[in-house]
């Protein structure tokens, strides 16, 4: 199967709120979502990690 689990991290506080799923054939570079932070409570561009 061409989707993979992938995590997304917050850039400012550096923890890791979001799992999601992504066609890595479709798009094989690394993502970026604005979602709000809990830890941070604001939005930020949350991106994807190993």
């Amino acid at each position: 199967m061409a989707r993979d689990k992938i995590t997304l991290a917050c850039p400012d506080c550096e923890e890791r709120n979001y799992h999601m799923k992504k066609n890595k054939r479709l798009h094989p570079e690394r993502v970026e979502y604005s979602k709000f932070c809990p830890r941070c409570r604001r939005h930020t561009d949350h991106k994807e990690t190993k």
